[in-house]
């Protein structure tokens, strides 16, 4: 059944798609044909700019279900309530590739969730991994460099990944669990996500806590080795977005068993580690995982472009009882990541389907610029106003958190078993053995590509202090491969 005829983006009928308009059979082009000057100006523009980072990504709907009453803790109206049902949309990502990289890769995993809640939307945008490399965000433009193409080769180089990592022992605990099993999953749908960061719940009463979320696969966990990963990137690199898809598509619907870790807030001051480190984990002996509801993927996007290249995530995005933690990670990326979607995908890109809640309204007095629609009308876009305009509710979504001391540019204050390499240990420890070899191979094999004997020593030597038998095996793997 035919659509009708094909139209200009104004509507009227194309006469003919196959011919462009000339001056006589065989002559040059007319520039009155604008049915081929709007094809072409429109096809010149049909790419947006890719994230820096998390460019390379698949995207679905979903439904996130609670399963027990967490407004002890929390006066978020979408955790209140057994049963209650949120739509969600959750887009996986790599990290370092761009938009045309392969999926069965090294690399962390974007695991960024958007809740569709009844008081606005929530993001939460994590990894698949509960730690990070880096603990303050002035360092992550750095970061990011020595993972992305280097300026001049148009590589990544060994060298640069090498020498920020030796150079920032911080890195010990992430890049352990980067290169152990759990560094390449082997489906996007057998790994666990993390919110990563510690963020405040507090409930109506006004009590403080903090907490971190944890999405635990109901599928399993299944990784891939270094050598399927390099043959399935060459056969199919597209592997996880298409297993994501097809499975959505057979009603194989994935899911994650929901959990959140709770702190009161008065224990934060003496915990053993520093709870708003990035770096580091809690350990479950201490504060053990809550289970609190059922997060499932049961519906693909219609439109990759859309939806996944343009939903956009904030940190920033929170709802009534939920806000921030002084992690210093996640307070710059409360600003760079609207920031960046602003310049990436316009100032109304809040406004796109993908981004926009659901069960309410968006009542702001920002107009105009890039792609506005006029929704506002003939409303005043002042504040505040006597033409019933909306109105602030004198109530913040989260509560203040004490601050004292003089500004400047200094680290947090230690903890007692505040260490770069302590958990990196422990996690190595935690290892079986033929976890623990394939770990020393992976890492060897990297490090080895180094040019230079002081990067090399440097890298090997902050696995040493998390473990003298890591640091040694993995001395030996590296001079046997450097000769």
């Amino acid at each position: 059944m035919t659509q009708g005829p094909l139209t200009t983006e104004a509507g009227a009928p194309v006469a003919d798609n196959q011919n462009s308009e000339t001056a006589g059979a065989g002559g040059p082009v007319l520039v009155q044909d604008q049915a081929l000057l709007e094809k072409l100006a429109h096809f010149n523009r049909e790419r947006i700019p890719e994230r820096i980072v998390h460019a390379r990504g698949a995207g679905a709907y979903g439904t996130f279900t609670l399963t027990r009453d967490a407004s002890q803790w929390t006066r978020a109206k979408f955790l209140s309530e057994v049963g209650k049902q949120t739509e969600t949309f959750l887009r996986f990502s790599t990290v370092a590739g761009n938009l045309g990289s392969a999926d069965a890769v090294r690399d962390p995993r974007g695991f960024a969730l958007k809740f569709y809640t009844e008081e606005g939307n929530y993001d939460l945008v994590g990894n698949n991994t509960p730690v990070f490399f880096i603990k303050d965000a002035i360092k992550f433009p750095d970061f990011i460099h020595t993972q992305k193409r280097d300026p001049y080769t148009g590589s990544q180089e060994a060298d640069n990944v090498w020498d920020f990592w030796g150079l920032s022992p911080e890195s010990t605990h992430q890049v352990t669990w980067l290169f152990g099993d759990r560094g390449i999953p082997a489906t996007l749908r057998h790994m666990n996500g993390y919110g990563s960061h510690t963020f405040q719940w507090n409930n109506e009463a006004g009590e403080v806590f903090w907490v971190k979320y944890h999405f635990k696969t109901d599928q399993g966990i299944e990784n891939l080795t270094t050598d399927e990963a390099n043959r399935l990137s060459g056969v199919d690199p597209d592997s996880h977005q298409r297993d994501l898809r097809e499975a959505i598509e057979r009603g194989d619907f994935p899911s994650w068993t929901v959990q959140v870790q709770i702190m009161p807030a008065a224990e934060a001051a003496t915990y053993r580690f520093n709870p708003f480190d990035l770096t580091k984990v809690w350990p479950h002996a201490d504060y053990p995982p809550i289970e609190i509801g059922k997060l499932e993927l049961n519906r693909n996007p219609e439109n990759i472009f859309a939806e996944v290249e343009q939903s956009i995530f904030s940190p920033a995005h929170f709802v009534p009882g939920i806000g921030p933690s002084p992690d210093k990670m996640l307070q710059g990326r409360l600003f760079a990541y609207g920031d960046a979607h602003r310049y990436r995908v316009g100032i109304n890109a809040d406004h796109l389907p993908v981004n926009r809640p659901h069960a309410t309204e968006a009542r702001t007095n920002s107009r105009d610029g890039y792609l506005y629609d006029g929704r506002h009308k003939g409303t005043k876009n002042y504040e505040p106003n006597s033409f019933g305009g909306p109105v602030q509710t004198g109530r913040p979504l989260w509560e203040p958190v004490p601050v004292s001391g003089a500004t400047g540019n200094t680290e947090a204050p230690l903890h007692a078993e505040d260490d770069d390499f302590v958990q990196a240990g422990d996690l190595y420890r935690l290892f079986s053995d033929n976890e623990k070899a394939r770990l020393v191979d992976n890492l060897a094999q990297f490090i080895a590509k180094v040019s230079r004997d002081d990067i090399a020593e440097r890298a090997i030597n902050n696995f040493r202090q998390a473990d003298g038998d890591f640091g040694k095996r993995l001395d030996a793997a590296v001079q046997a491969l450097r000769g």
